[in-house]
This record gives C-alpha cells, sequence and structure tokens, in this order.
C-alpha cells in the first residue's frame, strides 16, 4: 500500500508535481474554469451544507429560556444559583474531509462522451479545491483492486493536484491491466477507512457501488463515527439496454464476455427489471445506513448536480434544527 505521509520540502513537490501532474493540472484548471466559477455564484456560502464541522467550544452562560434545548442545561451552576442556565457554544465548521474512492475497473465503464472514472475525478477536484479554498483539510483513500494509497488530510492548492494525480496513476495501472481478480470487495475499503481516520470526518465515500455483497455492515459502522455522503456513479446504460441487435457484454472487472441479443424485447424488459430491483436495494440500504446520497450519472451537469444536493442538505438541516426545537418547547 502506496502513501504520502511523509512531506518532501516543498521545492522538490513543486518540481514533482510539475513533471509528473501535467495531467491533473491541466484538469484542475479546467474544473477550475468551467466549474467551480459557476458554483461560486450558486453555493453562495452553501458549501458549508456539504461538510459541517462538530467541534464545540463553551462561550457562554445564560438563563435557560424556553426555547432552549434542555440537553444544554448546566446542572452544576443551575443548582448554584437556584436558576436554570444553559451552556452557549460557538461551533467549529473546520475539519477534516475524506474521499474514500472506489477506483476498480468498473467505473471505467461509460456509454457516452465520459466514463464513471472522469466523472469521480471532476467530483473530487471540485469539492476538494472548494472545501480547501475555505481552509478545510482533505484526504483519500484509493482503492482499486485493493487499498492502493492512503493520502493524509492537507489543504491547499498543491495538495488537490495530489488527489488528482493518485487518481490519474490509477487510471494508468488499470489501462495496463486487462482485468481485476474478482469483484470489488467495497466492504473491506469500508473498513480500512473506518480504521485509518482517527477523528471525525466528513466522509465522501465515491462508488458505483458494484462491488461482493456485505458492504452494508461496514458502512453502517462509518457512520456511527463519521458524516458520511455517498456519492453514487451510474451510467444510463446500466438501467435500461437500448435496442441495439447482437452486442457483447464484457464484465470489466472478471473479464467474463457473452453476447446477448437487445433485440429481443423481453430480455430488455428482464433487464431494467433487474436493475431498477437493484436500485431499489442500493437506495434502501444506504437509507437505512442513514446516508446522504448523491448520485451522479455520466450524462449529468456537474454544477447542477452539487447544487441540487447543496439544496437538498440545507432542507434537511432546517428541518433537523426545527425539530430539535419543538422538543426542547
Amino acid at each position: 500500500m502506496k502513501s504520502w505521509w511523509r512531506k518532501a520540502p516543498a521545492a522538490a513537490n513543486d518540481e514533482r508535481l510539475i513533471a509528473e501532474a501535467g495531467g491533473a493540472e491541466r484538469a484542475l484548471r479546467r474544473l477550475e474554469w468551467t466549474v467551480i466559477r459557476r458554483l461560486d455564484g450558486l453555493l453562495q456560502g452553501d458549501y458549508r451544507t456539504l461538510m459541517r464541522g462538530t467541534g464545540l467550544d463553551l462561550a457562554d452562560l445564560r438563563e435557560y429560556q424556553h426555547h432552549d434545548d434542555v440537553r444544554h442545561i448546566d446542572w452544576n451552576v443551575t443548582a448554584r444559583l437556584q436558576t436554570p442556565h444553559v451552556r452557549v457554544f460557538t461551533e467549529d465548521r473546520e475539519m477534516s474531509a475524506w474521499f474514500v474512492l472506489d477506483l476498480s475497473r468498473s467505473v471505467d465503464f461509460g456509454s457516452g462522451l465520459k466514463a464513471k472514472r472522469e466523472i469521480s475525478a471532476g467530483f473530487v477536484g471540485v469539492l476538494a479545491r472548494l472545501l480547501t479554498r475555505h481552509g478545510n483539510r482533505v484526504g483519500a483513500l484509493v482503492y482499486g483492486t485493493d487499498l492502493e494509497a492512503v493520502i493524509p488530510p492537507r489543504s491547499g492548492r498543491r495538495h488537490v493536484l495530489h488527489l488528482l494525480h493518485a487518481m490519474e496513476r490509477r487510471a494508468d495501472k488499470a489501462e495496463a491491466a486487462p482485468t481485476q481478480k474478482g469483484m470489488t470487495r467495497l466492504a473491506d475499503l469500508l473498513k480500512s477507512a473506518a480504521t485509518l481516520m482517527p477523528r471525525r470526518s466528513t466522509v465522501f465515500v465515491v462508488s458505483d457501488f458494484l462491488s461482493e455483497p456485505g458492504w452494508e455492515r461496514p458502512l453502517g459502522q462509518l457512520v456511527q463515527r463519521h458524516e458520511v455522503i455517498a456519492v453514487r456513479l451510474f451510467d444510463p446504460l446500466e438501467l435500461e439496454l437500448p435496442d441495439l441487435g447482437l452486442v457483447p457484454l464484457r464484465d470489466a472487472e472478471t473479464g467474463e464476455q457473452l453476447w446477448v441479443d437487445t433485440h429481443d424485447g423481453g430480455f430488455r424488459k428482464r433487464f431494467a427489471r433487474l436493475a431498477a430491483e437493484r436500485e431499489a436495494a442500493l437506495r434502501a440500504s444506504l437509507a437505512k445506513a442513514g446516508v446522504d446520497a448523491l448520485e451522479l450519472s455520466t450524462s449529468d451537469d456537474l454544477v447542477e448536480a452539487i447544487v441540487r444536493f447543496a439544496d437538498l442538505r440545507k432542507r434537511r438541516m432546517r428541518i433537523g434544527s426545527g425539530s430539535m426545537k419543538a422538543v426542547a418547547a
């Protein structure tokens, strides 16, 4: 397993990035001009809804009011003064974010201009740049056939290049290997994430969730300690097959290939039904784990998808806040 825990001198890092990460640099510049500039005008600070801190510092004490949360009552002060007092906290929103990246062979698929791997890289580049610009730190776990790299959380544009370059190197490695051994073991990746993240963080699990069964339990355990957001990658062709006649289909992970007759209407209906059942089961598993999900299609506009997701989280936060006030009242 490769890692960048050891930090090289700044000058050496700059020279290495210029020499090795030219593709990552070009990709990040393109994202900054085509995506991040648009998001700056649309989010208007709502990037905080994508990642919020949980550190609380005691700021003051004051008398209890009817709308206060009873859990914030300081009983020692209340007993001394014979009047209910509550603790007033300030929230520290700066915290670490981790990208748990499934870059197995199945993310190479794309029926249009972009593959799922490109959508993944675009999302990571945009979110990492947005978060690091505001002082937050981001890290990543990179999975191919197993856990191949651990990039510790840091901030700054140069660090975002490290993340994108790691994804670029994994893509080159995938091209060199025609298949991988067995299916993706997403459960192993999630277990590693729980072990390697020492403090509470916001965790983006970026995957197509095409994996061996059994990942649901490790995901639920990860949610108990961290705030987890599932970024689900998919291609429209994975949900419904068009009438293309006799075509070969190959499993990207095992290399198994077979010919299917897509002209057969019954076959297309069975394919769509099974895909819908898998979609429903996946969404149910994520909801049961208490995970917000951002679904990214290879045909999606990344800006619209991120803004739509930020609006959804903002509404949920408001609903949650309203519920807490109602309980306290």
